[in-house]
């Protein structure tokens, strides 16, 4: 009778022993994956940043690059993801809103500026330029990008009608209004100064000045969508660190708010 009992008792000790296996097996199956969802116009420094968190972390992390309006629309219609870098405030002031915002931060600015064709064929002097008809100018889909949100309200600070310019291409991502100049088919573009410097061998730019300029905060927001809250705190947390900020700046990001 001892025996028989002693036989069960080392079969139910087997058996959570294989459960306790099992369940740890799973659990190492599973590692914790992040997601951020981040402007095109901040891929360069974001990428590698992120890639120095998950080296000194050990947790994966998958970068979404899209246009600042396309990802918010994909944050709030999924009530998915852990971080959200967008290229402009309003944006996280949405998700806020939506109660999308766990936690938030300024990360960087961006300068606009306009991005010319090197020896600046078209002559372009400032921003009363685009009014010009013979120009081929290009901005960003207000709908879709944050350069393109910006852009507009520079035209409306400067007294400039928007509807009434002559565009030749409306981007969804400000890299693809630098790539245009950059290839000569645009004499013109508004963009962010660190996208410039991305193609300065082909290009030049044309400094607004400050007084009729819109200068952009960049914001890091923490979602509370995150199913994994710690460690998406220590990568928001990260972003914000000065390794973080050293390697903005070594991609000509500016991290100092520009004094008028």
């Amino acid at each position: 009778m001892h025996a028989g009992k002693g036989m069960l008792m080392r079969r139910a000790l087997l058996a959570a022993l294989l459960v306790s296996v099992f369940v740890s097996g799973c659990n190492r199956a599973k590692p914790t994956k992040l997601m951020v969802y981040c402007g095109a116009g901040l891929r360069p420094p974001v990428a590698e940043a992120v890639d120095l968190f998950s080296q000194q972390e050990g947790i994966e992390v998958e970068c979404d690059f899209a246009g600042s309006e396309v990802l918010f629309s994909r944050v709030k219609l999924s009530r998915q993801g852990d971080v959200y870098i967008p290229g402009e405030a309003s944006y996280v002031e949405q998700a806020e809103e939506e109660g999308l915002v766990a936690d938030r931060a300024d990360l960087c600015y961006f300068v606009p500026v306009i991005l010319v064709p090197k020896g600046n064929p078209g002559k372009v002097g400032g921003i009363e330029d685009f009014t010009r008809d013979e120009l081929r100018i290009g901005l960003g889909d207000a709908g879709a990008c944050a350069v393109g949100r910006v852009a507009s309200k520079i035209f409306e600070k400067n007294g400039i009608d928007e509807s009434t310019l002559d565009v030749d291409f409306r981007s969804l991502t400000v890299n693809e209004l630098a790539n245009s100049v950059q290839l000569g088919h645009l004499d013109a573009a508004i963009v962010w100064d660190a996208v410039a410097s991305l193609v300065a061998d082909d290009t030049e730019i044309v400094r607004i000045p400050p007084e009729k300029n819109v200068v952009s905060t960049v914001p890091v927001a923490l979602l509370t969508t995150s199913q994994n809250p710690e460690a998406a705190r220590r990568l928001f947390d990260f972003l914000r660190s000065a390794e973080a900020r050293a390697v903005f700046e070594k991609h000509h990001y500016t991290v100092e708010l520009p004094q008028p």
